[in-house]
């Protein structure tokens, strides 16, 4: 093979390997940027998905704290009546004391 004709053929692949060297590179630039796309769309759910769950729990504490004052607003209200039964109960007593006190008082004055 005549020199020129060698000299064309390295040439030529010298260029093919160029090509083949920077197809590699803009493929590997291509797979870092799908890469980091990827990564992100990752970051991105799983931020939703904490947020949601942030805000079930939130939702769940909400509703145990309504549920909890419900039943202290419930406790306190038969504990209300409770006591008004109690009191209702012992007003003759409250009078008789009250009316022995004060004729004690008048007694004691005479």
């Amino acid at each position: 093979m005549p020199r020129p004709e060698v000299l064309d053929r390295i040439q030529e692949a010298e260029q093919e390997a160029d090509e083949i060297v920077a197809e590699a590179e803009q493929d590997r630039e291509d797979r870092i940027a799908e890469a980091r796309e990827e990564a992100e769309e990752i970051r991105e759910s799983a931020r939703e998905e904490a947020e949601t769950a942030a805000e079930d729990r939130l939702e769940a504490a909400r509703e145990e704290i309504e549920a909890e004052r419900e039943q202290i607003i419930e406790d306190g209200e038969s504990a209300r009546d409770d006591l008004e039964q109690q009191a209702s109960e012992q007003i003759d007593e409250v009078v008789e004391y009250v009316t022995d006190l004060f004729e004690e008082a008048v007694h004691a004055q005479t």
